[in-house]
């Protein structure tokens, strides 16, 4: 199987915006376990500026741009080290691309953005995909890497994009403000009823929500590709999720879609 894993910023790291070194190690034990038994991955990773924020031993995110795209240079270069260092402790060759939304939008780059994934899967490398927020100022207003880990899974024709957050899943309310809030396991069309259980952004540190999940599921659905929003606090669920098992909430792709492609 073809899987597309983004990981947020919330997985990634504490409130203090230093790395959660525990699960970090976790998730590239599990997903190295994965390669291994022959599956295809490709991991979108948030995480670059709240590093950046830890390593510069700062308080908070900043609001203004260009420290954003200072804090992304640092935190970048500690985030790949760190996946590279833990990758290879399990003999696999972890690659680095930084994207931006010209590289999706043109013609050319976008085909070259595809080819590069492509050859990657088939040398066995384990490609790192991030937004490119050293330079690009409209992906950090946007900070969205739930459409980031869509448009890479489609791109690959992945069978399944897997969205670890810092939530179960979606909810037919706010789980943390109404207690009787009920999992919702399975979606096969994204009614406005739906769409209206987004909420806000999340954390401080990161930039997501359930408003960019649910965009990143009607992309994925209409490409004929299944989306799970899971909990990122649990790694090993990953081979539940590889087993085909219920876990979180699981978005259907269209099967029509997924035959044509």
């Amino acid at each position: 199987m073809r899987i597309v894993i983004k990981v947020g910023t919330s997985t990634l790291t504490h409130a203090t915006g230093k790395l959660n070194i525990r699960r970090v190690e976790k998730l590239c034990k599990v997903m190295s376990d994965l390669k291994n038994a022959g599956h295809e991955l490709i991991l979108v990773s948030s995480g670059a500026i709240a590093m950046g924020v830890g390593k510069m031993n700062l308080t908070r995110k900043p609001d203004d741009v260009p420290t954003k795209q200072a804090l992304a240079a640092v935190g970048q270069c500690e985030l790949m080290y760190v996946y590279d260092k833990l990758f290879s402790e399990y003999h696999h060759t972890v690659a680095q691309l930084l994207l931006t939304g010209s590289d999706v939008e043109d013609s050319q780059r976008h085909m070259n953005f595809q080819n590069t994934l492509f050859r990657l899967l088939q040398l066995g490398a384990l490609p790192i995909v991030n937004e490119n927020d050293t330079v690009a100022t409209a992906e950090i207003a946007v900070g969205d890497n739930d459409t980031l880990g869509a448009i890479v899974a489609v791109n690959v024709r992945a069978e399944l994009l897997v969205l670890m957050s810092d939530i179960e899943g979606l909810y037919t309310a706010d789980p943390r403000k109404d207690p009787s809030a009920e999992l919702i396991p399975e979606v096969r069309e994204l009614t406005p009823e739906l769409l209206a259980l987004a909420g806000d952004a999340g954390s401080e540190l990161g930039t997501g929500g359930m408003v960019t999940k649910l965009r990143a599921a009607g992309m994925c659905m209409e490409a004929g590709c299944d989306m799970i929003i899971t909990n990122g606090v649990r790694p090993e669920d990953l081979y539940r999720i590889a087993e085909g098992e219920a876990v979180g909430t699981r978005f259907v792709g269209n099967k029509e879609a997924r035959c044509n492609r």
